[in-house]
């Protein structure tokens, strides 16, 4: 197997944090939850993890900060876009032979590229391959010219205002650095999202993306597309929800058998964040403080949108608990959490 530059990005960095913490796999599996093994062949790059838990959970008991668990998420979800993307096309060879009366100018610099493309060109051309050369030319320059995502800015001026309703930003998605992205992140600030506005389509993004797409009653896509656009440009939708004081506050509450260790698994879960979603390459996602899964809300009887509501979440997770009276449904975070004071119990609300 061959790995992608993503997957060899994202492994070799799981390789950084596993040589700093200077312990083996075996042990590191144990206390992240998983297989020494299975770790192994991800710190390798022969696989990337189905369930982004298992990466934070690796990350926290390698001593990971904020900062290194954002791209280490943001690697991984990159790594998990190459899982099943097409085979790059075989690249002609340079010496692959060209005949005469094919060629094409030695130099073509499409109008607003920057680039210039070189072609070898024999010291004669035919009329025959003068013209096929003209024509040559044209395509190129108009390619260059409409080529979705190559300046959205100008194509969206049409539209005034509006840059999603330029037929370059037709659906905007995962790994897209572009004025479309910019847009999205803007109206998605505009109704409350918490965000930032970089232009890159990143893990943060598309979590904010999801959770807008729930809150509007759209399917949850994972691009932002015609039914998207617009519920964004309506802004009747607002991602408001409760700041982690709250939450914590709440959490205490109803986790009266063991508030700290319930914090701190929420807070490890989902940092927090009401509104947090972690999709699974199996396609399945993890919702809200408490990340419960789809399978999860299925036998709970919620929705993702129910799960986004801090409290119903809150009290969900309490359900789960009572089960064991253990946080057995939070395995990555309860491993990583083991024999750390975030775990002590506390009375005090």
């Amino acid at each position: 197997m061959v790995a992608s530059p993503h997957t060899e990005k994202f492994a070799a960095r799981l390789r950084m944090l596993k040589d700093r913490s200077g312990r083996g796999y075996d042990r590191l599996g144990k206390d992240a939850g998983v297989s020494g093994s299975s770790l192994h062949r991800y710190c390798s790059g022969l696989s990337v993890p189905v369930d982004y838990r298992v990466v934070h959970a690796f990350a926290k008991v390698c001593g990971a900060d904020a900062e290194e668990l954002r791209e280490l998420h943001r690697l991984w979800a990159l790594a998990d876009t190459d899982r099943d993307a097409p085979a790059p096309a075989a690249a002609v060879p340079e010496d692959a032979a060209v005949p005469e009366d094919a060629a094409v100018p030695e130099d073509v610099t499409p109008p607003e590229s920057g680039r210039t493309r070189r072609f070898r060109v024999p010291d004669k051309l035919s009329p025959r391959a003068a013209v096929l050369a003209a024509a040559v030319v044209v395509v190129l320059v108009a390619g260059f010219v409409w080529l979705p995502g190559s300046a959205p800015e100008g194509a969206a001026s049409a539209s005034g205002d509006r840059v999603l309703d330029s037929p370059a930003c037709k659906t905007v998605s995962m790994g897209q650095h572009d004025a479309c992205v910019r847009e999205v992140q803007t109206l998605l600030a505009r109704a409350k999202g918490k965000l930032a506005v970089d232009g890159d389509f990143g893990p943060e993004t598309l979590r904010r993306v999801t959770a807008f797409q729930v809150l509007a009653g759209l399917p949850a896509t994972n691009v932002v597309d015609d039914a998207t656009r617009k519920a964004l440009y309506a802004q009747r939708v607002s991602m408001t929800t409760w700041p982690a004081a709250r939450v914590a506050k709440r959490i205490r509450e109803v986790f009266t058998e063991d508030p700290g260790t319930a914090v701190a698994v929420a807070r490890c879960a989902s940092f927090l964040d009401p509104l947090y979603v972690l999709p699974n390459t199996n396609g399945s996602r993890n919702w809200g403080v408490f990340q419960i899964s789809d399978a999860r809300l299925r036998d709970l009887d919620g929705t993702p949108l129910r799960a986004f509501d801090p409290d119903w979440n809150i009290r969900a997770a309490h359900r789960l608990w009572s089960v064991r009276h253990d946080f057995h449904d939070w395995p990555s975070c309860e491993a990583a959490l083991k024999g750390t004071p975030s775990s002590t119990p506390k009375s005090t609300p």
